[in-house]
C-alpha cells in the first residue's frame, strides 16, 4: 500500500526532523562539545548529497551558488592564518557545518511550502517541549542558579548553555507568529489560532529564562515580521502582547521583581553595569585589538582565546559561574567576546566579514524582496514571515552572543530555512 502525502513528505524530510528532534538531548560527551543533533547534521548532509546525485539536475542557480559557497573563502584563510593547525582544522569543520554545510543541505532538501512548514511546526514542537522543561525548572526551582536561586529555565540545555532553551523558544515563537499571521484566506482560522495560542504559551519560558539578549532579538524580530504582515495587524497584536506580559508579570508572583530588575538592567548597561557585562564590553574591546593587529585576515580561526589576555584590561574576569539544573558549580573560561560579528572580525578580519556577514545580509535583503513579490501575486506569506524573522533574529542575537554550545545546530537550520525562501522557493511551489 503506497505511503500517504503527509507520511511520504515525512519521510523525505526524516534527516532534517532528526535534528530539530535531537536537539533536545543532553550533550555526548561531558564538555557538551559532541551532540547527538551534531551527528544527524552529518546524515542530513549526505542525505541531501544522495538526493543530488540521485536527481542529476543542477541542484542551485548561479545566485545561490555564490552565496551559499562566499563564506568558504573567509574561513578557508582564516583557517590557513591560525597559529594551531589542529585546532584551526577543528574550527574549519564546525565553521563549515553550521554556515555552509547544513543551511545547504537544507535548501536542497526542503522542495515546497508543505516542506518548510512542517519543519517550521517542528521547531515549534521542540520550542514547547523545551518551554515546558523550563517553566517547571523555574516552579520547582530546578533550573540553573539565578541570583543565589536556581529558577532560571535553560531545558534539558542545562546550566552550561544557558542560551540554548532560550534560543528554541525564540525560534519556535517566531515560527508560530509568522504561521498565525499570514493573511491568505486559503489560512484556516483553526491553524492561525492554534499557532497563536503556541506564541502566547512560549512567552512563559522566555520570560523565565531571564535572556536579556533573546528578549531583544526576539521584539526586534516579532516587530519585525508584525509590520511586514500589516500595519494594522501589527497594532492590535502588540496591543494584546502588551496586556499578556502585563498579565504574565503580575502573575509570576515572587519572580516579578526578579523580571522587572532583569528588564531595568537592559538600560542600565552603561550606568550601572554587573560584571556580565563588563567582561563583555572587555572581551568587545579585546576583539578590536585583535582586529587592529590583522586586519585583513585576523588572528586566525578559534584564536580568540589565545589572544584574549594579551588585548583584555584588568575588568575582564577569570570566567563566569554556573551552577544547578543538575549540575554542580563550575568556572566557565570566557573564550569568545559573546558578540558574532566581533568574533568574525577578530579572528577572520575583513575577508571574514565581507564573505560571511555579507552573505547573511544578502539573505536578509533576498527574503524581504521574495516577500513583496509574493504579495503581489497573492501567495500565502506565511513561510516569507517565518523565514525573515528567524534571520533577523538571528542577526540581532549575534550582537549579544555567538555560536557554541548544544543549540548551535539550530543556528544552521535557521541559515538554512532562511536561504531556502531567499534563494529557492521562487521556483517552488508557491500554494
Amino acid at each position: 500500500m503506497p505511503l500517504r502525502a503527509p507520511a511520504r513528505r515525512a519521510l523525505h524530510l526524516l534527516p532534517l526532523l532528526a535534528v530539530i528532534a535531537l536537539l533536545a538531548t543532553p550533550p555526548l560527551g561531558g564538555d557538551g562539545s559532541a551532540t547527538a543533533a551534531d551527528a544527524a547534521c552529518g546524515v542530513l548532509v549526505l542525505w541531501a548529497l544522495l538526493r543530488v546525485v540521485r536527481s542529476g539536475e543542477r541542484p542551485l542557480s548561479r545566485r545561490a551558488a555564490i552565496a551559499m559557497g562566499l563564506p568558504v573563502t573567509g574561513i578557508c584563510v582564516a583557517a590557513m592564518g591560525a597559529a594551531d593547525p589542529s585546532t584551526a582544522i577543528a574550527g574549519l569543520g564546525r565553521y563549515l557545518q553550521i554556515f555552509v554545510l547544513v543551511p545547504l543541505a537544507v535548501l536542497l532538501l526542503l522542495r515546497d511550502r508543505d516542506d518548510f512548514r512542517l519543519a517550521a511546526g517542528a521547531v515549534v514542537a521542540l520550542a514547547l517541549f523545551e518551554g515546558g522543561v523550563g517553566v517547571q525548572q523555574y516552579l520547582t526551582s530546578t533550573g540553573a542558579s539565578y541570583m543565589g536561586e536556581d529558577i532560571r529555565a535553560v531545558g534539558t540545555f542545562g546550566a552550561s548553555d544557558i542560551m540554548g532553551m532560550s534560543t528554541v523558544v525564540s525560534c519556535g515563537l517566531l515560527c508560530a507568529i509568522g504561521l498565525a499571521l499570514d493573511p491568505a484566506p486559503v489560512v484556516s482560522r483553526g491553524r492561525r489560532r492554534a499557532a497563536l495560542a503556541c506564541a502566547a504559551l512560549l512567552l512563559v519560558p522566555l520570560a523565565v529564562s531571564f535572556s536579556r539578549g533573546a528578549w531583544i532579538a526576539t521584539a526586534v524580530a516579532a516587530g519585525t515580521v508584525l509590520l511586514l504582515s500589516g500595519v494594522r495587524r501589527a497594532l492590535t497584536v502588540l496591543a494584546a502582547l502588551a496586556a499578556a506580559t502585563v498579565v504574565l508579570i503580575g502573575a509570576s508572583g515572587s519572580g516579578s521583581q526578579m523580571l522587572q530588575e532583569r528588564l531595568s538592567s537592559i538600560t542600565q548597561v552603561e550606568s550601572a553595569p554587573d560584571q556580565s557585562v563588563t567582561d563583555r564590553y572587555t572581551m568587545w574591546a579585546a576583539a578590536e585589538l585583535m582586529w587592529r593587529q590583522s586586519p585583513l585576515t585576523g588572528v586566525g580561526l578559534k584564536g580568540f582565546p589565545d589572544h584574549r589576555d594579551a588585548n583584555s584590561s584588568i575588568a575582564l574576569s577569570s570566567g563566569s559561574d554556573t551552577a544547578g539544573a543538575g549540575a554542580a558549580f563550575k568556572r566557565q573560561p570566557l573564550l569568545s567576546p559573546h558578540n558574532m560579528y566581533l568574533l568574525v572580525l577578530s579572528e577572520q578580519g575583513l575577508i571574514g566579514v565581507v564573505t560571511l556577514v555579507g552573505g547573511w545580509a544578502a539573505l536578509l535583503v533576498a527574503g524581504v524582496r521574495g516577500l513583496h513579490r509574493a504579495r503581489r501575486r497573492g501567495t500565502p506569506l506565511d513561510c516569507a514571515l517565518v523565514a525573515t524573522g528567524l534571520l533577523t533574529w538571528l542577526l540581532v542575537d549575534f550582537f549579544y552572543g555567538d555560536i557554541g554550545g548544544p543549540s548551535t545546530a539550530l543556528t544552521a537550520l535557521v541559515l538554512g530555512l532562511a536561504a531556502w525562501w531567499a534563494l529557492a522557493a521562487q521556483g517552488a511551489d508557491h500554494t
